[in-house]
């Protein structure tokens, strides 16, 4: 009979508090991290064992755990890296628990093997001919599946069906066969240089400390990062760990790929959002199991349940793609380095442009800083010009300077390749009506919508509305009168047909680009040089390593610097350094027009002088002086609802017991930029603070004491990175 005193908490990967207490069944061995099967209401839901005393339940309420599930339990530092995740980001834990077992299908065991070998005591029997050769095939005594036996000896599966039935075989059940391979760390490395080794040396030795230990790694484009940190995966697996690797556009990393094919012998296990449901399973069950040794993944990878990870890179550190701004809104890159704590281990943040808060660790002390200031085999940083697009400006309706297009020209008869850079999808970012003035604006949200002239839609970049072009204005009638207003990339690849008949071009976007498979067929056709030109988006500014493209033209480079995003001028300043970057990364010399009309603006001034210490060090002090982070703490408050009233409602009583005192200043209430998102009305708090408050305390203390209706969210963005 079962005693009540034997209960566990469960959480289950569910929205709701912080688990439910469950009876022990006496015949279950359960340990905490155990998966298990537990009644909810009227149906069976998957939990966890939790790390938490369960409550005291009254014998006739309590339910009891239907069955424990044959998969791998979650790890210690799994469970922990939950609670730290959903309270440091007020997110409910089993919210993040849903991020860690996401995949349900995994908590099942794989189907066993099914294999067949000789009885070694058979009985008389008539044999064929066929039967024969079966019989032949088995005599190395190794067992082989239905398929593989009827491949090698030529017949069918009733043959090996009727052996089996007349016992001269004996069927096998076998585990299920290894999905990944083993990485050779063995496998020597390429020669590093005196700043590579030093580096590489030191986070080697930060894997064999099995220590947390926090680092940067610093370079310019195409400096050999990549060579680097390899190092301390190949000492990790030389050590029979685990290694992750955090990449900001894993669908995107085709040359990265082959970078570890050739250093390890093999591919790494992939984690995206772009994978299949059984590729999901699969790796999801190889990392918990230990089998997938080195996992390269989106931000969301953060979250498997390593049993044994050893060190953590996090490439590119400084993108905003590591920021999840829906669900359980958190930063992989702030999380990542949380893992590494709670697990001891080593974090390494990569970048050629680290991001502040990075570097006020270092200068702190915190993190320790790896340089890597020249391009690997000595190839030269490129010259980077600018043009004052006042002066020198294109003919209106065009957007390439004519310095730019003689620039591309001269480029095109060297039988080199080009990047024309421009951050803005689609063909143009605005459509009005020239006789009223109308503007086409998405229903769902206060944005305009896009023209996408290749797909035949216009689109909301927000929610994902599309719509056919109309004929006419939809607010006036008038017909004909509908134009584009401003450049995208692909009106940017309409004046180059124009211009340049002959050459091959390709849009690179995320519209155009979003698989692996894609990537690496435009990485084939750019190294073959089937590709003259490329007009991308920044899914092209990173990472990519082209030896014949030597010219960047960045058509737009004031893009970004305007509006109220603190950190506008540094991610701008990071962009335009990393598109810049593509040029001249081998022995051709490469060069970078900047188009702008603003050319004394403080980031135009140190991209092309290449004072970048100036301009951090300006854009850091701005910062301290007005106790922004990395200086500060900012946490943005998002209430919305599709009822306007319930919503003014809601701001009303929330901004009535705001905090607000010495310690923590309250912004707001106001519109948000976008005020209305998917069809949901919003407004917008904006909470600052010295970084020593416990500004997570006051901000659960205010929201629960607040009267808020079931129909209104309120969205929590901690340190938030984006302000719309």
């Amino acid at each position: 009979m079962t005693t009540v005193s034997n209960t566990v908490t469960v959480l289950l990967p569910l929205p709701l508090g912080n688990g439910y207490t469950y009876g022990i069944p006496d015949a279950l061995d359960l340990g905490r991290g155990d998966i298990v099967s537990v009644p909810l209401g009227q149906r069976q839901v998957n939990g966890v064992g939790w790390d938490r005393e369960p409550e005291d339940v009254t014998p006739e309420k309590l339910k009891f755990i239907s069955a424990k599930l044959d998969s791998p339990p979650l790890p210690r530092v799994s469970r922990e890296f939950v609670d730290w995740v959903a309270a440091y980001n007020l997110a409910s834990p089993g919210a993040v628990l849903r991020m860690v077992i996401s995949v349900p299908a995994a908590l099942e065991p794989p189907k066993p093997r099914i294999a067949y070998a000789l009885n070694t005591n058979p009985p008389a029997c008539r044999t064929t001919a066929a039967r024969e050769r079966v019989l032949t095939v088995l005599k190395d005594g190794l067992p082989r599946s239905g398929q593989e036996l009827a491949l090698e000896a030529g017949t069918g599966p009733s043959v090996i069906k009727g052996l089996v039935e007349a016992n001269m075989l004996i069927k096998l059940t076998l585990p299920p066969a290894p999905h990944f391979a083993n990485p050779d760390w063995h496998a020597p490395g390429p020669t590093l240089s005196a700043e590579q080794a030093t580096a590489a040396t030191a986070m080697r030795q930060h894997v064999l400390d099995s220590a947390f230990q926090p680092s940067v790694l610093e370079g310019v484009p195409g400096s050999g990062k990549t060579e680097v940190y390899l190092e301390a995966i190949s000492e990790a697996l030389a050590s029979d760990k685990q290694a992750l690797v955090l990449l900001p556009e894993i669908a995107l990393s085709a040359q990265w790929l082959e970078r570890f094919r050739e250093r390890f012998g093999c591919a790494p296990a992939l984690w995206h959002s772009d994978l299949t449901g059984v590729q999901r399973r699969t790796t999801w069950r190889a990392v918990a199991s230990g089998e997938a040794k080195v996992v390269v993944g989106a931000r969301s990878a953060l979250f498997l349940p390593y049993p044994d990870l050893g060190v953590i890179v996090i490439d590119e550190e400084h993108d905003g793609s590591f920021k999840q701004e829906e669900g359980v809104v958190y930063n992989a890159r702030d999380m990542g380095v949380v893992r590494a704590s709670l697990g001891s281990i080593p974090v390494a943040l990569v970048s050629a442009t680290p991001s502040l808060e990075t570097m006020q660790n270092v200068a702190e002390g915190r993190y320790k800083h790896f340089n890597l200031p020249a391009r690997h085999g000595g190839a030269a940083l490129p010259d980077i010009l600018r043009v004052d697009m006042r002066v020198a400006g294109p003919e209106r309706g065009k957007w390439l300077s004519p310095d730019l297009v003689n620039t591309l020209n001269e480029t095109f008869l060297r039988g080199e390749q080009a990047l024309l850079f421009l951050n803005r999808r689609g063909y143009a970012p605005l459509t009005l009506c020239r006789a009223c003035g109308f503007r086409l604006q998405c229903p769902q949200c206060s944005t305009w919508l896009v023209e996408h002239r290749l797909l035949g839609r216009l689109q909301c970049h927000q929610c994902g509305y599309a719509a056919k072009m109309p004929q006419a204005c939809p607010d006036c009638g008038a017909k004909d009168k509908l134009t584009a207003c401003g450049p995208g990339v692909e009106r940017l690849a309409e004046e180059v047909d124009e211009i340049f008949p002959s050459i091959e071009s390709r849009i690179v976007a995320s519209d155009t680009l979003h698989r692996p498979g894609q990537a690496a067929e435009l990485v084939r056709e750019i190294e073959s040089r089937k590709i003259d030109l490329l007009i991308g988006t920044q899914i092209i500014s990173k990472g990519y390593h082209f030896p014949y493209l030597t010219l960047v033209g960045v058509v737009d480079a004031d893009l970004g610097l305007s509006g109220g995003d603190l950190r506008a001028s540094e991610r701008t300043y990071q962009l335009l350094y990393q598109v810049a970057g593509r040029a001249g990364r081998a022995e051709r010399p490469g060069r970078v027009i900047l188009q702008t009309y603003m050319p004394d603006h403080p980031v135009i001034e140190a991209i092309s002088t290449g004072d970048r210490e100036e301009f951090l060090s300006a854009e850091a002090q701005d910062r301290k002086d007005n106790m922004m982070p990395p200086f500060g703490r900012l946490v943005g408050i998002i209430v919305s609802g599709a009822d306007e009233a319930a919503v003014e409602q809601a701001v009303k009583a929330l901004n009535q017991t705001a905090p607000r005192d010495n310690k923590i200043q309250t912004l707001g209430p106001a519109e948000a930029p976008i005020k209305l998102l998917r069809g949901r009305h919003r407004r917008r708090f904006l909470l600052k603070a010295r970084k020593n408050v416990n500004i997570q305390a006051i901000i659960r203390r205010w929201l629960s004491t607040a009267q808020i209706p079931r129909k209104i969210r309120v969205h929590v963005d901690i340190d938030p990175y984006t302000f719309l």
